[in-house]
């Protein structure tokens, strides 16, 4: 038994979610695929995947088995690396998560460069805005925007942000702009459904100090470019983050209200398994990441 190519089968079906889409990935048959893993099952004398005709999941055994294993697969690539030409050669995959409209927006122009400048490192990417379990699903790497809860995971902070109210001038014009946040109440609000804080907005007044408004949504969506969309058409007002539309609000689509109360100020992280077993090719992804958001700074346009 090839005990090294087992085991990397077994990586990319937990990680792929399929018998069909490991060997498409490792460019193999299924067929070989799945004696690869009988073989390592027979070999430890214990099944480490529950298949079904529909579903494939970890074993406990298996599970554990899958992180033990992805760590030396890590820590072999980190090897060949460390012995390249002067270490200019990182190898290996790397799996990430990242938000949809995030990830669509400002990470796809960066991974062309990244690919460039490690041609030996292949990226599996999933766009999504679900908080995925890193170390059930097997990602190395995610982006998280917001202030994250504590947990064993660890992350780096990339870059910062901030939320505003906005509006379409039409929704304004038809529905009076409101001068206080109390006023929010009368407002037909698009809200963002993994908000931590649900259908109640926070803001901060340097002069008068916290509110909390239970506003009343219109929509519920888990998709902040499905609400830039409806609040642009003119059919209610947002809480949105800057970098989602900044853009808008600088060429006068959107009109930003309540200057002297700020939205909710967050981090943009990158967050990981361990700090103890970070590869080197995810740590200079990080790094990379890092490198290339730090500057952004947004801020809300002057219009």
């Amino acid at each position: 038994m090839d005990r090294l190519r087992s085991i990397t089968a077994l990586i990319a079906v937990v990680e792929s979610g399929s018998f069909v889409a490991a060997s498409q990935r490792l460019h193999s048959s299924k067929a070989a695929i799945s004696r690869y893993i009988q073989e390592l099952e027979t070999y430890l004398g214990v099944r480490l995947l529950q298949r079904t005709t529909r579903h494939i999941a970890l074993t406990e055994a298996g599970r554990d088995y899958y992180h033990r294993a992805k760590n030396i697969l890590a820590d072999l690539d980190d090897a060949d690396s460390a012995v390249g030409a002067n270490n200019a050669s990182l190898i290996g995959n790397i799996r990430i998560n990242a938000p949809l409209t995030f990830g669509t927006r400002y990470l796809a122009p960066l991974w062309a460069e990244f690919m460039a400048r490690h041609p030996a490192i292949t990226l599996d990417i999933e766009l999504n805005d679900r908080r995925v379990d890193l170390l059930e699903e097997g990602f190395d790497l995610a982006i998280r925007i917001g202030n994250l809860a504590d947990s064993s995971l660890v992350s780096r902070r990339l870059a910062n942000s901030h939320a505003v109210l906005c509006a379409s001038p039409a929704y304004l014009e038809k529905y009076g702009t409101p001068t206080k946040p109390e006023d929010l109440t009368h407002h037909q609000a698009i809200s963002y459904s993994y908000l931590p804080t649900g259908d109640v907005w926070h803001f901060q007044s340097v002069k008068d100090g916290e509110r909390a408004i239970a506003i009343k949504a219109r929509m519920h969506t888990n998709n902040g470019d499905t609400i830039r969309a409806v609040v642009l058409a003119g059919q209610g007002i947002a809480l949105q983050p800057i970098f989602q539309v900044g853009p808008d609000i600088k060429e006068g689509r959107l009109v930003t209200f309540l200057p002297e109360w700020s939205g909710p100020s967050f981090g943009i992280h990158a967050v990981y398994p361990s700090r103890k077993n970070l590869s080197l090719k995810v740590k200079t992804l990080i790094d990379y990441l890092a490198e290339k958001l730090a500057g952004t700074g947004w801020q809300t346009p002057t219009t």
